[in-house]
């Protein structure tokens, strides 16, 4: 039988779950903290939305639409996959979202 290697537990390398000041962090990593801070198990939603490989910009704006969906019934954005999609397709498009 052959073993598969297991998977090493990294630390987790994102300001927000180890900083000791919410002050010193980016606007992304705030949102992030404080989402972990009120819902510790949503730590793997906002990993993926933080690992997405988004700009800042665009990482916060995922976060504040997966954090506003935690309220709202049926927002599809509780996805974070639907969050950072919408937020993708927008900073694609030119123009949209923008204000000129």
């Amino acid at each position: 039988m052959i073993k598969k290697p297991r998977r090493s537990a990294r630390p987790a390398e994102n300001p927000y779950l180890t900083s000791d000041s919410v002050d010193e962090l980016s606007p992304a990593n705030r949102i992030a903290y404080e989402i972990v801070a009120a819902r510790r198990d949503l730590v793997p939603s906002v990993e993926r939305i933080m690992n997405a490989g988004l700009d800042q910009d665009a990482t916060a704006r995922a976060l504040t639409l997966f954090r506003d969906s935690l309220t709202t019934t049926g927002d599809p954005h509780r996805d974070p996959r639907v969050a950072i999609a919408t937020v993708t397709s927008t900073s694609a498009a030119p123009g949209v979202g923008r204000e000129s």
